[in-house]
């Protein structure tokens, strides 16, 4: 959930979001047990973990800018708008099943990813055939019934608006998805490319990537479907863009950081699972620009190397930290969300709408999981 300083669920936002979500995942077990039985009930299950212990920022994000930018609140729409922040969480859950393949993850909120748990479980079984690849599989399809039930959702919550409205609100969701698609390859297009050799570029790259694969959709998108809900015009969602994109880069970075310099127990992932993956974030391209010749040489021997130990994952940390790279970061990071706040306090929305969405910032950018 998001973090507690938002208080007590104002406007029971987050209730109607997982009442949302368990209506869905009711009609979800039910259609799958009818067509699989027992065999398709883990199915079920699978998207129910991955959407438990989620922060709802996405959610939030489009609730409060519907009623920053006219929405009534305890209206037929206001209920569509929660049903809508159900679909952004199922698209959310799509994207980390297969994200979660594709970057070879462990762990995901504290438990083990889909893929590993059904290969663990063909495993356990003694079935014949590769578990790991039966594992990815799994999750694979799984992200494809999360981005099905996602679309049902959100055509769905459609009914409860005026045509123009809706019209405008579908542009926003077909462009997020495709923009998201894209990122994602662009992510694993940057992992193959070579690095190191113009850092400048390299970051470049990495913030292009950031951009297109997160920061639009966690942030940007939710903020710009919340306004076109409520019927903001063009100029209107033009200004809810210019507040959530630099919000939504800096809520990624956050990510970035979280993943060198988090606790795991709060993060829910290893230390350093972004260093073993080889992530080409902005931390690592400004710590090779930096560095002195021998660190930038540990780094580029290291990262990507899936079987670091702890003890090299502290020396990864050491050399990200000791050269400026985190320190300049985390001022990318403050530069950007006041960025975003000035745009937004600029655009003189509604209350209590507008006082939420920068509550919402912060909890953005200001957080350890």
């Amino acid at each position: 959930m998001i973090d507690p300083a938002l208080g007590e669920d104002p406007e029971g936002v987050r209730a109607g979001i997982e009442d949302a979500l368990k209506a869905h995942l009711a009609e979800e077990r039910k259609l799958y047990g009818s067509i699989g039985g027992r065999d398709a009930a883990v199915l079920a299950d699978a998207v129910e973990s991955i959407l438990e212990r989620g922060k709802r920022l996405r959610p939030s994000f489009c609730y409060w800018s519907y009623r920053a930018h006219g929405g009534e609140q305890g209206t037929r729409e206001a209920a569509g708008v929660l049903r809508v922040g159900a679909a952004l969480e199922l698209f959310q859950a799509a994207a980390l099943f297969h994200d979660d393949v594709m970057g070879s993850s462990d762990t995901r909120r504290g438990r083990p990813t889909a893929h590993r748990s059904f290969a663990a479980r063909h495993a356990r079984e003694g079935w014949t055939g590769d578990a790991g690849r039966f594992g990815e599989s799994a999750a694979i399809l799984l992200g494809d019934l999360a981005l099905t039930a996602s679309e049902s959702q959100f055509a769905s919550a459609l009914a409860a608006f005026a045509d123009g409205p809706a019209a405008a609100a579908r542009r926003v969701f077909d462009l997020m998805r495709t923009e998201v698609t894209v990122g994602q390859y662009l992510d694993v297009l940057a992992q193959a490319l070579p690095w190191g050799v113009d850092p400048a570029a390299d970051e470049a790259r990495a913030r292009e990537v950031v951009r297109a694969k997160s920061a639009r959709y966690s942030v940007e998108h939710p903020v710009a479907l919340g306004a076109a809900l409520a019927g903001a015009d063009e100029a209107a969602l033009a200004t809810a863009r210019e507040f959530g994109l630099p919000l939504g880069e800096a809520f990624q970075l956050r990510d970035d950081m979280l993943g060198v310099f988090g606790d795991p127990g709060v993060t829910g992932k290893p230390a350093g699972d972004d260093l073993r993956e080889g992530k080409r974030t902005v931390l690592v391209a400004r710590a090779m620009s930096l560095a002195p010749p021998p660190e930038r040489e540990l780094l580029a021997s290291l990262l990507g190397n899936p079987d670091l130990g702890e003890d090299d994952v502290e020396r990864l940390a050491t050399v990200l930290e000791g050269c400026g790279a985190a320190s300049e970061v985390e001022s990318l990071i403050d530069e950007l969300t006041a960025r975003a706040l000035e745009q937004l306090d600029a655009a003189n929305l509604g209350e209590p709408g507008a006082a939420m969405l920068r509550r919402l910032a912060r909890a953005a950018v200001d957080r350890a999981a």
